[in-house]
């Protein structure tokens, strides 16, 4: 390894943190007349007018601030800035009577969808926890832990495991199909893990990491195909696997096909996601304590099909997903895959010491800044053609926000700054 080529990307990353990726946001986000974030965003940075704030465009503004703060940017003003958020939340977001929070309010923080969604609560509480852990305010972990016991009381599916996902306000269990009353995902269980590592992390109680392991036991044995060990989408409640559908409430979905369902509906993963599970469970064992040796080969395994399959050694970049058994569907590239592989190829290379991890992170690095960041503003595309042509222009809408591109650059500057650390000089 070279040292004098880790600190050229590492400095490239640097800078484009602190002078493009969070200036975008802390010179336009702040709603001054409403409270919390405008999120709402077009090719040149100017607000689009939407009115609406969604509750994961809300929570993830405020664990970008606050993670942002809590790795040393910003001199105090992106603390104070997530104070701004949590106040809206607190205030507007949350369901006095029936606790837990609105899925969507307009800009005034009257409530437009009424719905309790765990994907939205569980960036509630990964949010409100490190929103503590930045600043200290109780109201985080006061919240965070309030949330958490709402979804143990009405979330928990007693006798199959793990969570189901949709409700109504009073947290009745939604109908089934595209109301998904009757579909655990991938996607939300991923991202209990990353909030109850937090919570964890913050409140160091007990009942948080033993559901923080039984969240991870659920994705490792009943979410990974059995041969390949990648991620599979959508589930049933008896944990048969389901086709992977549109949901009426959506968080993302935009590239579904207009019927509402894949053309392969049950031999597709994603590689965002594989390398995203992979990196956070890494993460959930350190800031627990536990020994990753009982992990290493199924991360390897995780790493090395993510590395084999999607990462595009033509054109640079990661492929959006393809079948299980190796292979890509979908050519094109997501801003928020190449963000979670970035961050997969350095804890890779972390774990393994293997230089084709190191060699695949600047693939994606160099597609990155190459093609994906619109110079004009400092953020990313959303969606691109194969070769880096944008697709979509947007900046910034209810779920494609500030979390991927500032978390990657956070986080691969500090495996960056490890890595030179274990080169002898």
């Amino acid at each position: 390894m070279d040292r004098e080529e880790i600190n050229h990307y590492l400095k490239q990353a640097e800078d484009h943190l602190v002078n493009e990726l969070l200036p975008f946001w802390y010179t336009r986000m702040v709603d001054e007349r409403h409270g919390g974030f405008i999120t709402h965003f077009d090719e040149n940075g100017n607000d689009t007018g939407e009115d609406e704030k969604s509750l994961i465009a809300q929570t993830r503004s405020v664990y970008t601030l606050s993670s942002a703060h809590r790795a040393g940017y910003g001199n105090g003003k992106l603390a104070e800035m997530a104070e701004h958020g949590i106040n809206f939340m607190i205030n507007k977001m949350w369901d006095k009577e029936y606790g837990g929070f609105y899925w969507m309010t307009d800009r005034a923080g009257n409530v437009k969808v009424d719905k309790k969604i765990l994907y939205g609560h569980s960036f509630a509480i990964y949010c409100l926890s490190e929103y503590t852990l930045a600043t200290g305010d109780p109201r985080g972990i006061e919240y965070a832990e309030k949330t958490f016991e709402l979804i143990q009381a009405n979330g928990t599916d007693t006798y199959y495991g793990g969570y189901f996902e949709m409700f109504d306000r009073d947290w009745t269990l939604a109908g089934p199909g595209s109301l998904g009353g009757d579909r655990k995902t991938l996607d939300v269980h991923m991202h209990l893990m990353e909030a109850f590592t937090t919570l964890y992390e913050c409140s160091r109680k007990e009942v948080h990491r033993r559901k923080l392991f039984e969240d991870i036991n659920i994705l490792l044995n009943r979410m990974l195909h059995p041969e390949y060990k990648t991620g599979i989408p959508q589930f049933f409640a008896d944990w048969k696997v389901a086709p992977q559908i549109k949901f009426d409430i959506v968080w993302g979905w935009d590239r579904f096909a207009e019927e509402g369902k894949k053309s392969n509906p049950t031999d597709n993963t994603c590689y965002g996601h594989n390398a995203e599970l992979a990196w956070l469970l890494n993460h959930a064992l350190e800031v627990t304590g536990t020994a990753t040796e009982p992990y290493r080969d199924l991360l390897s395994t995780i790493f090395m099909h993510t590395l084999n399959n999607g990462v595009d050694t033509e054109y640079g970049g990661v492929f959006v997903e393809g079948p299980h058994s190796g292979g890509v569907y979908d050519r094109e590239k997501e801003f928020w895959q190449q963000a979670e592989v970035m961050i997969g190829m350095l804890d890779a290379y972390l774990q393994s010491g293997k230089e084709k991890y190191w060699e695949a992170y600047k693939n994606i690095h160099r597609f990155v800044f190459d093609k994906v960041i619109n110079r004009k503003t400092g953020e990313w595309y959303p969606l691109l053609t194969r070769e880096g042509q944008p697709i979509w222009t947007h900046m910034s809408h209810s779920w494609k926000i500030n979390y991927h591109t500032v978390r990657a650059m956070i986080q691969s500057i500090a495996r960056m700054k490890r890595i030179t650390g274990m080169i002898r000089t």
